[in-house]
C-alpha cells in the first residue's frame, strides 16, 4: 500500500519524526527543483544557440549539481551523466557554427 494514512503517530518520538520528515521532505524537494532548473537553463541557452551564455550557465550548473549529489539528493552517477551530456552539447554548439562558416 503506497497510500499515506491520516493517522498521527501516538508516541511522542513518532510525532517528532513525522515533523522532521515533513521538514526534510520540503528541503529536499526545493533542492531537486534547483537541480532541475539549473539543467533546464543550460538546455534553454543551448537551444537558443548562445554559446557564451550556455558556457556560463554550465559552470554554475556544475557547482549546483555537484553539491546536491554530495548531499545524496540525486545519485552521483546521475549527476555525472547529466554534466557529461550537457558538456557535450555545449561543445557541439561551438563546433556547429565553425563548421557552417
Amino acid at each position: 500500500m503506497a497510500t499515506k494514512s491520516n493517522k498521527s503517530p501516538r508516541l511522542k518520538s513518532g510525532r517528532k519524526r513525522a515533523r522532521q520528515d515533513a521538514k526534510l521532505n520540503a528541503h529536499n524537494s526545493s533542492l531537486r527543483s534547483k537541480y532541475r532548473t539549473a539543467i533546464k537553463k543550460v538546455e534553454k541557452a543551448i537551444a537558443a544557440g548562445d554559446k557564451a551564455k550556455a558556457t556560463e550557465l554550465f559552470a554554475q550548473m556544475q557547482s549546483i549539481v555537484d553539491s546536491i549529489a554530495d548531499k545524496g539528493i540525486f545519485h552521483k552517477n546521475k549527476a555525472a551523466r547529466d554534466k557529461s551530456r550537457l558538456s557535450a552539447k555545449v561543445k557541439a554548439l561551438g563546433a556547429a557554427p565553425a563548421a557552417a562558416a
